[in-house]
């Protein structure tokens, strides 16, 4: 059975547990992290050579040791949608988007006060239809960690320093 352009595709589970502070929101895992079952599976994405690099650690493709760093740090990681129709990978071409349930997240994660969005669409998609809770102190949109984004990887990791701030941040936490 080939693909249409009218399938629906679904996402994938967060990545989260109580002691996150940190969430990072990415629109919809492309075509190959779908296929794989695994975030930011696709090899040109910059998104886990930055996690790692922001965290100080070699780099690893063991997706278990991967997943682990980001709990390790408090920092968990979903998406946006939770399914929507969209031929190829490009978040351009996302169509019928039904966002996660942002409540259960919510109440499964008590200790996020930080969100960032991994690129202007995931930013969007999620302030149309998502509130945050009270107790989040920052929303910021970051630059994408896509190959479609070709700004400079060093821009890129500069920016995503923001995260460290964050973490590093108890002053402001409630």
């Amino acid at each position: 059975m080939s693909m249409n352009a009218q399938t629906r595709l679904f996402g994938l589970a967060p990545i989260c547990d109580a002691h996150s502070r940190v969430l990072v929101l990415g629109s919809m895992p492309s075509a190959a992290s779908l296929a794989a079952g695994q975030y930011y599976a696709f090899a040109h994405n910059q998104f886990w050579p930055i996690m790692q690099d922001l965290a100080g650690e070699a780099r690893t493709t063991d997706y278990a040791r991967r997943t682990a760093l980001l709990l390790a740090r408090g920092i968990a990681l979903w998406d946006s949608v939770a399914s929507c129709v969209r031929p190829g990978s490009l978040d351009s071409a996302i169509r019928q988007a039904q966002v996660n349930d942002f409540d259960a997240l919510w109440r499964a994660c008590p200790a996020i006060t930080d969100v960032f969005f991994n690129g202007k669409t995931a930013a969007a998609l999620f302030q149309k239809h998502v509130a945050l809770p009270a107790r989040v102190r920052a929303a910021v949109t970051l630059p994408s960690t896509s190959p479609a984004n070709t700004m400079r990887y060093a821009q890129k990791l500069a920016a995503w320093q923001a995260i460290n701030r964050a973490l590093r941040d108890e002053g402001g936490r409630r």
